[in-house]
């Protein structure tokens, strides 16, 4: 049974600060979990993967997302955290996986980071 799904929903959605979330397998760009309403094509994932290959470029450039320019924050060899007229876009790398979460308008960025960012960190103690 894939655990991935339910780690999205306790540790990301009950927060109610994650708009949408998935999990990359880093080496593959596959999808292995997603929330319902977020559907990422592989070149959309592979995107979100090379984004840690290139951190500087990342970091100047910013990346596009649902026909959007996204900022980038922050970015560093771990995380990159991106925003868009008032929305965000979080990415989290570990070992095995790249996570994916987006907040809204309404939900606070702190609270989005802090839940992938400890998300990441299980999954590095469990998945590695």
């Amino acid at each position: 049974m894939n655990p991935f799904p339910h780690l999205l929903q306790k540790c990301l959605f009950d927060t109610k600060h994650v708009e949408c979330a998935a999990m990359i397998v880093a080496k593959s760009g596959e999808v292995t979990a997603a929330s319902e309403n977020f559907s990422i094509c592989p070149e959309q994932a592979e995107v979100f993967v090379d984004a840690f290959e290139h951190v500087s470029v990342t970091r100047q450039r910013g990346l596009h997302f649902k026909s959007k320019l996204y900022t980038c924050v922050r970015a560093d060899k771990h995380s990159i955290y991106f925003k868009c007229e008032g929305r965000g876009l979080i990415l989290v790398r570990t070992a095995l996986f790249v996570i994916v979460a987006t907040y809204s308008q309404n939900m606070y960025p702190s609270i989005c980071v802090e839940a992938v960012e400890k998300l990441g960190r299980l999954i590095c103690s469990n998945f590695a």
